[in-house]
């Protein structure tokens, strides 16, 4: 229980998990990139993050349907 008290006490900014959650979503990463996420990255931030990038993806995917099928 320790562990995830200590995990959500990091300190990386919002914008620093959004910038790796992008990144995992294209699917570049490097493994060193990904050490330093591991250490220094909140697991709530990922998962907020995550949803978000994930509602944007689905949101561009309806928008781009709708532009193609009103054609």
């Amino acid at each position: 229980m320790d562990e995830l008290k200590n995990a959500t006490r990091r300190n990386a900014s919002f914008s620093k998990t959004l910038k790796a959650v992008f990144w995992s979503f294209f699917g570049v990463r490097k493994n060193s990139d990904h050490e330093h996420d591991v250490t220094k990255l909140n697991p709530v931030h990922i998962i907020l993050a995550g949803l978000l990038a994930a509602a944007i993806f689905i949101a561009t995917l309806l928008l781009i349907v709708q532009v193609v099928l009103a054609k």
